[in-house]
């Protein structure tokens, strides 16, 4: 590790962010709105992005700063196991075009702006509504807080902000700013921010990745090389070597298919994909995401890049980093520096986004101002993704970066039980509204308490994902068990309330609704009940 403040990469680093923050500003200014003040237009960019801004928006949603620092960080710390992101990124593909065309179909034909406005159209529940919402909040708000870690590893390994010892608004200092920036602008510009951003994000991911795979290797005497380093290292730590270890193959394919079935439940996800300005678009998305897959996969290598290198850290998160400061020059380190930190702007900004989206539709609309107008939910979603963002960064700076991964960890746990009443209800009007929301209580429940009972080498509780899976015997996914216990709990009761005649709630959706296309006759936004006669 170098000493002090790397002021070239800095500087790289420093031009690249003020010129996204200029980007951000003037975003608002992009496809300008004739009514600024609706959640279709701050919240959903208009609905009307096409394909490569969709394609775009959506790799710079998913594939966050985050992941390019965990992702080759497990591989570096756990071996192929840290694989499991690669296959599950293949799997999700196939699964969301069978659902995501019918969601944003009926969601363009009622004006639903969140899952939530869909639960809550299909079943008639404002109680299984809420619960989505909670969900998709409690979900996002680690997502957030680990975005900002990844913006806070680079500074770290730049050198900026001192040591362990320096006074506390020193040290966060550029975490603050950097923070109040991205807070400034999402205010501003609203979706169509990070929408502009993603292309310079996406843009230095790709070209950091493909100069890392070939420069580094060269530097490091080749992938044989490579390998070999690795593989030793994983024998002699008794990680079972270059590949998982009997033992563990269970958790490894529980965990990418649940991971795969979980990520587009994410609120961030759903918000990216209801910009689209058509159905079309979201289908032809589908088939071209799966090359950031690839890309995914060459950044996964980079963790056995950081064994071979000898790269010594304490925290595994700092590994890539660090292995970018050792290999690169001074000035193409600030290049990757600056693809990880604008790689956390775009989805933290998403992320608060669809947060506050939730909150003020499903929450505030719903049960504490039924009767809000488009411009009052507008003022209150840029105020609430304003508290989303502080509340992430309190969470950063005053708790151990352990406990934010291990509530990420908990969120792809809880966003899988809202599955069952999302796709679902996509699919079918047979569940009972009611056994929807006890099946997701039940897998909530079970899910929170099988994480909490988990220890790890650090800590006693939340020390991972994985659990014994009942009457199994073997190591898997707990938020998969989870989801299969809402499941079973879910049509079981269903068949309980339809044999009491319970009462179903009202469907406003009808069969027409779920394959409509933007310009389809009959086919334009409808206004909610409460703002029907109001400008929107």
């Amino acid at each position: 590790m170098k000493d002090g403040v790397n002021g070239v990469a800095l500087g790289v680093f420093v031009f690249f962010f003020l010129a996204v923050t200029v980007l951000g500003f003037l975003a608002a200014r992009w496809r300008k709105a004739e009514n600024e003040h609706s959640l279709d237009e701050w919240g959903l960019g208009g609905r009307s992005f096409g394909t490569w801004i969709t394609w775009f928006l959506l790799g710079g949603d998913l594939y966050t700063a985050y992941t390019f620092v965990a992702v080759p960080a497990a591989i570096y710390a756990a071996g192929a196991s840290g694989f499991f992101a690669v296959p599950y990124t293949i799997l999700v593909y196939p699964l969301i075009f069978t659902f995501l065309p019918r969601l944003w179909s009926v969601s363009h034909r009622h004006g639903y702006v969140t899952t939530s406005d869909f639960v809550r159209g299909r079943f008639g529940s404002k109680g299984l509504s809420l619960a989505v919402a909670v969900t998709g909040i409690l979900a996002t708000m680690p997502y957030i807080a680990l975005q900002l870690v990844g913006i806070q590893a680079v500074l770290d390994v730049m050198g900026v902000g001192g040591g362990e010892d320096t006074n506390w608004f020193v040290k966060d200092l550029p975490l603050l700013i950097a923070f109040g920036v991205l807070a400034a602008y999402t205010y501003s510009s609203g979706l169509r921010a990070p929408a502009m951003i993603a292309f310079v994000k996406d843009t230095l991911i790709y070209i950091v990745i493909a100069v890392a795979i070939i420069y580094i290797p060269i530097k490091l005497g080749g992938f044989d090389e490579i390998f070999a380093k690795a593989g030793e290292k994983y024998t002699a730590a008794g990680a079972g070597g270059l590949v998982p270890a009997p033992a563990g193959q269970w958790t490894y394919a529980t965990l990418a298919l649940g991971s795969a079935l979980a990520l587009f439940m994410y609120p961030h996800s759903i918000t990216a994909t209801l910009s689209s300005k058509s159905r079309e678009v979201i289908r032809r998305n589908t088939t071209i995401l799966p090359l950031y897959s690839l890309m995914l996969g060459l950044l996964a290598l980079l963790g056995f890049m950081a064994i071979a290198a000898g790269v010594k850290v304490t925290n595994g998160q700092l590994a890539i980093p660090q292995l970018f400061e050792d290999m690169f020059p001074d000035w193409f380190a600030g290049v990757a520096f600056a693809a990880i930190g604008i790689g956390a702007l775009v989805p933290a900004a998403i992320m608060s986004i669809a947060a506050a989206n939730l909150f003020t539709r499903n929450i505030y609309k719903d049960f504490i101002k039924p009767d809000a107008t488009p411009e009052q939910e507008t003022k209150v979603s840029k105020l609430v993704s304003l508290l989303v963002k502080v509340g992430a960064l309190i969470f950063v700076l005053t708790m151990d970066k352990t406990v934010a991964i291990n509530f990420q960890l908990l969120g792809g746990i809880w966003i899988l039980q809202t599955f069952p009443a999302l796709v679902g209800g996509l699919f079918t009007r047979w569940f009972h509204r009611w056994a929807l929301l006890a099946g997701w209580a039940v897998g909530m429940v079970y899910g929170t308490l099988a994480a909490y009972g988990v220890a790890s080498p650090t800590q006693k509780h939340f020390g991972g994902s994985a659990k014994e899976i009942p009457g199994i015997g073997e190591i898997g996914y707990i938020g998969l068990t989870a989801f299969v216990l809402n499941v079973v709990v879910t049509v079981v009761l269903t068949f309980v309330l339809k044999a009491v005649k319970a009462p179903e709630g009202i469907d406003e959706t009808t069969p027409a609704d779920y394959t409509a296309d933007a310009g389809d006759p009959g086919v334009e936004v409808e206004l909610p009940p409460a703002t029907a006669g109001t400008s929107h």
